[in-house]
């Protein structure tokens, strides 16, 4: 069967959902104790851009999503399947499976969750590392060409570029970071299509 990230079908038991919330919500905790301080997030936020908390959740969301369609066709083109994901995954397979099932999921609550830019940039940095994850079985799989090598090159600066949007510097408003972040994402998408793996 193969994996299916289609948020609204997004069906996980409910000791598993608790298990996501919890993350999510950890995870939000985190960003907000971080040691910036008051007076620095103030700045960053001021300095960052004037999109608002809730067209910055449309950004990183579709970000996030674009991420997610790249890693399910990378993991199609492998032959990794749903069932190869694991609780503790160990082989390349199944950290891809689970990468992508784990992201999967956080995206569809995404639109449930208070809007918070940090937290939806980690969003979307997660599903960008999926697709980073995926990109490697993919290469590896098909055996390494210069378009492969290229998609997975390509795909760890998405990666990257992600991270550094949704990092301490921007915490997913500043304006610079998230257009390289799309910018990468979008290449990365280019690549896949050119390695044969879209």
């Amino acid at each position: 069967m193969a994996l299916d990230v289609s948020p609204c079908r997004a069906t996980v038991a409910w000791g598993e959902q608790r298990r996501l919330i919890t993350v999510v919500w950890e995870d939000r905790e985190m960003a907000m104790s971080e040691s910036i301080g008051a007076e620095q997030l103030a700045t960053s936020q001021a300095e960052g851009g004037s999109a608002s908390a809730a067209e910055l959740r449309e950004v990183h969301a579709a970000r996030g999503r674009r991420a997610l369609e790249r890693a399910a066709a990378a993991c199609r083109y492998a032959g990794v399947e749903e069932h190869d994901a694991q609780a503790v995954p160990r082989d390349p397979a199944a950290k891809a499976a689970n990468a992508l099932r784990l992201s999967a999921q956080v995206l569809a609550e995404l639109d449930h969750s208070p809007l918070d830019p940090a937290a939806d940039a980690r969003c979307a940095r997660n599903a960008a590392a999926a697709a980073a994850i995926a990109a490697q079985v993919a290469r590896d799989h098909g055996g390494v060409t210069e378009p492969s090598a290229a998609a997975y090159r390509a795909a760890l600066k998405a990666s990257q570029a992600a991270m550094q949007a949704a990092g301490s510097e921007g915490m997913g408003r500043n304006d610079d970071l998230n257009a390289d972040a799309d910018a990468a994402e979008a290449d990365a998408s280019l690549a896949a299509r050119a390695a044969g793996w879209v």
